[in-house]
């Protein structure tokens, strides 16, 4: 039998960890690359980075507010709690940093391309890049990180 609660909740644990993991993983998967300076590896890395994001953390990253905002709606809660709203704002500021986010990837990734097919070092912008893209990590990850908590605690604040 269907059970529109179960199956909202499941969508929406299931695109979070989606969300969650392959960001995490891109991320580290970009810095354990980059570490190396190598061009033909952190080209390789960003390409599937890049294809991991929207393949991936695009459509879990839709999937995620219309499952929540199906499960506020079974649930009887208002779209104003307070909890909600910050929920809403910290989403807001993950999406905020992944969209440059995923420009700055696919730099990256032809920067190394270009590179790797004329057999140079990767220019300095490459580094310049890769720095604002790790910046923008840390707000983007501390948000989830919290979004989650408040799914779990819904706090009164």
């Amino acid at each position: 039998m269907f059970d529109p609660y179960l199956t909202a909740k499941w969508l929406h644990i299931l695109s979070s960890t989606v969300l969650f993991g392959t960001g995490i993983g891109n991320a580290f998967q970009m810095v354990w690359a980059m570490r190396t300076r190598r061009v033909e590896t952190i080209h390789s890395v960003a390409s599937g980075v890049v294809v991991a994001d929207w393949l991936f953390t695009t459509p879990a990253g839709l999937v995620q507010p219309a499952t929540g905002l199906w499960l506020v709606y079974l649930q009887g809660y208002s779209l104003t709690e307070p909890w909600l709203v910050v929920t809403y704002i910290l989403y807001l500021v993950a999406l905020v940093c992944w969209v440059p986010v995923v420009s700055l990837q696919i730099q990256i990734r032809d920067l190394a391309g270009q590179a790797f097919a004329i057999t140079t070092a990767l220019p300095g912008k490459t580094y310049r890049v890769y720095r604002i893209w790790f910046l923008l990590g840390w707000p983007a990850f501390a948000s989830l990180i919290t979004v989650f908590w408040l799914m779990i605690a819904k706090p009164n604040f």
